[in-house]
């Protein structure tokens, strides 16, 4: 493959965007209807205004800093009491900015649990006013978090305030089955936008339908869809034929991504773009089909379609994944030589190449100049750090790393934890495989069966077969291996929640056992043998 193309370079300002949704980026606006009056006459600020500057006038003119940094935490603070207001219903004259804010940054950052009740919060106020775009980008969260039931209450709730339906409204409610698999329920709310004035389905709604499906790899279902395309006289448009063939190419079924392909350059109205490029080598990439992805790569060059940072850390994945080092390294030069920044994906994809060939020396060095250029690490680049140190033995870096998160602020998750307790639990070391199970509810992350299935096989290795018992029938008893208080009561036979057990680590703070209930120590050390002792 050549990569050298005489194309002009990129200039270093220039960014690619290559999602689309439905709900804009702006912030959610309300109109109040009552003024905003200043609560900030006390008498210091009054004896503080009447003083005779010794300054020149045209200093008064200009922003003071810390007036600005004030009034920005100010903002974060009301926004912040209204999160701890939401769940009550007897404020209802709050500062309409700090809960449009706070509703908008729990939609952006889709906690849809939060969102819900502080739109709750928002529907009581004496200022509100219902209004579509809030319930667009609701559901259009409620689609990425896989809620149709709260978003077909959702829905009922917009009815029942008076507002008429629009496009964008179903289109969500559309996605949010779709994301979901609940097919029926789709297509009966496309039949239900056919029957409503000025709420037609269009090419985006059948476009989103499609990539729903897949998703789920219904292609029957895509071949109905595009029947009633055709019928509604919609012609399908590039983001149609982008879902297509990324379904296709998910799903591995080339030849057919090759035909949607070809009936996409045939169309007149919509051309081959940067999407339908990144669908082909991610495709092809995954599958192992280098030279197709290669291929593909330069088809596209020719028809002078231009690659994106995207495009090119899915072929230094497909090229680390296959072994061939050097053409990784040739794109990142490439990437260097044409002014594309590497993003956060770009070093955690070399880092997980590197760390799973054993290359340790490799991926430091990555890892370090990936700080050197003040990119913050994520929890995924501690997790491939943790599995490679812990596949070519090096437990004394894993043990480096885990101080290096403990004084970060890096937003840890569950499989952050899952691959450090498995790195400790292979070696024996079952005292920190156990701190660090209570400290992933320190850092709000919560157990899944791989949690316990990692913990069950340290124990099962060491001979404390009896603890791993233990763990297995407490995970079969609950429901949700989440939900603690059900899943340790039903083993201890214990209903008394009135004291918490505290714990004390070398590196970990005094952490609360998950905040539940009270266990006798006896019993307690079952679970995690030789390492509590109170």
């Amino acid at each position: 493959m050549e990569l050298l193309h005489p194309s002009p370079p990129y200039p270093p300002c220039i960014t690619i965007s290559w999602s689309s949704s439905i709900s804009s980026s702006a912030p959610i606006t309300c109109s109040t209807k009552f003024p905003n009056k200043n609560h900030f006459h006390s008498s210091s600020f009054r004896v503080y205004s009447l003083k005779r500057s010794s300054k020149p006038s045209y200093e008064g003119l200009q922003k003071d800093p810390k007036k600005d940094l004030s009034r920005i935490l100010r903002t974060e603070a009301a926004i912040k009491g209204v999160e701890n207001k939401a769940k009550s219903w007897k404020h209802k004259q709050l500062w309409p900015k700090a809960v449009l804010e706070a509703l908008d940054d729990a939609i952006k950052g889709c906690q849809w649990q939060n969102a819900l009740m502080i739109f709750e919060l928002l529907r009581n106020q004496y200022w509100y006013e219902p209004r579509c775009q809030t319930y667009t980008k609701l559901l259009m969260m409620l689609s990425k978090c896989k809620q149709p039931k709260e978003a077909s209450q959702l829905y009922e709730t917009m009815l029942f305030e008076g507002l008429k339906p629009t496009v964008d409204v179903l289109t969500a409610l559309v996605s949010a089955y779709g994301q979901s698999g609940l097919f029926r329920h789709a297509f009966s709310t496309i039949e239900d936008m056919k029957s409503v004035v000025d709420c037609k389905p269009d090419v985006y709604t059948y476009s989103v339908l499609i990539s729903c499906c897949a998703k789920f790899r219904r292609f029957d279902l895509i071949e109905r869809v595009l029947a009633d395309m055709s019928y509604s006289g919609i012609e399908c448009n590039s983001v149609t034929y982008n879902s297509i063939i990324d379904g296709y190419g998910k799903a591995g079924m080339f030849e057919q991504m090759e035909n949607s392909l070809t009936d996409m350059i045939e169309n007149e109205n919509c051309q081959p773009d940067v999407f339908t490029l990144n669908s082909l080598i991610g495709s092809y990439g995954n599958g192992g089909k280098i030279d197709k992805m290669e291929k593909w790569y330069d088809e596209f060059q020719l028809m002078s379609i231009k690659p994106d940072i995207k495009t090119f850390n899915m072929m230094i994945k497909s090229y680390g994944k296959a072994g061939m080092y050097d053409k990784m390294k040739s794109v990142m030069d490439f990437m260097e030589r044409r002014f594309f920044a590497p993003t956060i994906v770009t070093y955690n994809t070399v880092i997980e190449v590197y760390g799973k060939a054993g290359e340790i020396e490799k991926m430091d060095k990555h890892f370090k100049n990936m700080k050197h250029i003040g990119m913050k690490p994520n929890s995924v680049t501690y997790c491939s750090l943790v599995n490679a140190y812990s596949k070519a033995g090096l437990i004394r870096k894993i043990d480096s790393i885990l101080r290096h998160v403990e004084n970060s602020d890096v937003i840890l998750d569950t499989p952050f934890f899952n691959c450090i307790i498995s790195a400790y639990g292979q070696v024996g070391d079952l005292k920190k495989m156990g701190e660090l199970f209570l400290a992933m509810r320190a850092r709000k992350c919560e157990p899944d069966r791989t949690t316990f299935t990692c913990m069950i096989q340290a124990y099962n290795t060491q001979g404390i077969t009896e603890a791993a018992k233990n763990l297995e029938t407490m995970m079969i008893s609950a429901k949700d291996s989440s939900d603690y208080t059900i899943l340790f009561i039903n083993f201890h036979g214990d209903s008394n929640v009135e004291r918490f057990v505290n714990f004390r680590s070398s590196q970990i703070k005094k952490i609360t056992f998950f905040q539940m209930m009270d266990f006798q120590p006896n019993l307690f050390g079952k679970v995690f043998p030789k390492f509590f002792d109170m």
